[in-house]
């Protein structure tokens, strides 16, 4: 690499294979409808998004040596990511995540992610062996992480000297690895982005909306918590306060990848100089704009 990236985007990078229907679909639906293959995965959704607004993220994540994974490296690349540091495995395959549509939103997902966790703190060789940083001179960019790594992983970053000066921006990937953010809680680290079910489940308690939320984040110790709740309001919670915004009304077309999109936008915002409610508001429109596919996924 030319120059240390100012946006590390560390997790899953895989195939997404993603039916759509425009129909409702019900539990046994057999439906007519469109079946994709596109580069996926939270750490690649986001960094893709960073590259539609003009930066130039890396990633770090766990590609297998097949033909699929150098599918993939082409198609990051192409796609204005920096693929030089990601871990290229012999014996572990590319990862996937399947999942289906419906004009009624998502209806089911599956996640084969066994080949980062697998692969484990390998993927971080270049923070830690001087590359990117190290513990001694640690990496002071930006970096957004994804909880589709292990919990014993995700603890470790949350402690780890080599991003002690890293802006840390996390998210979990799915409801089912939600209390994988545990660890940043526990250390007061990075900024959470976390849908209404997640945050639940992170706090063990159920919220009627997003601002109720990001308060209890912040009371149970996170530094900052951006939370989603779909249509409703969205919120910015600090111990400085809660900023909540309603998103746009759009007709929505699709969801996957919606959420990464709305994280990546967030975090420009920032990084440009936009205040908690300027980002916020940005960050939602970005997300509209996804979901009613006025922009390429």
């Amino acid at each position: 690499m030319a120059q240390t990236p100012d946006l590390l985007c560390i997790g899953s990078v895989l195939w997404d294979v993603i039916g759509r229907s425009a129909s409702h679909m019900r539990f046994g639906a057999d439906v007519p409808g469109r079946i994709t293959r596109l580069p996926g995965g939270v750490a690649l959704n986001i960094a893709m998004t960073f590259a539609r607004f003009g930066e130039r993220p890396a990633l770090l994540s766990a590609v297998g040596r097949d033909r699929e994974g150098d599918e993939l490296l082409e198609a990051c690349a192409q796609l204005g990511c920096e693929t030089a540091l990601v871990y290229r495995s012999d014996d572990l395959p590319t990862d996937r995540y399947m999942a289906v549509e419906g004009a009624n939103g998502l209806i089911a997902a599956i996640a084969d992610a066994h080949s980062l966790e697998r692969a484990g703190a390998r993927i971080l060789a270049p923070l830690r062996d001087g590359t990117l940083g190290s513990s001694i001179a640690p990496f002071a960019g930006t970096v957004a992480l994804d909880g589709n790594l292990t919990a014993a992983l995700l603890d470790e970053i949350s402690r780890d000297p080599a991003l002690a000066c890293a802006d840390l921006r996390i998210a979990p990937a799915s409801p089912g690895k939600a209390e994988r953010l545990l660890p940043f809680l526990r250390t007061t680290r990075g900024v959470l982005y976390v849908n209404l079910e997640e945050a639940g489940l992170l706090c063990q308690a159920e919220f009627g909306s997003a601002p109720e939320a990001a308060a209890r984040l912040v009371e149970r110790g996170a530094a900052r918590a951006i939370v989603t709740n779909g249509a409703e309001c969205a919120c910015d919670a600090t111990a400085d306060g809660v900023i909540a915004e309603r998103p746009p009304e759009v007709l929505v077309t699709r969801v996957t990848g919606a959420g990464d999109t709305f994280m990546a936008a967030h975090i420009v915002a920032e990084m440009h100089g936009a205040g908690r409610a300027e980002a916020l508001g940005l960050a939602l429109s970005a997300a509209a704009t996804y979901v009613s596919g006025d922009i390429p996924s």
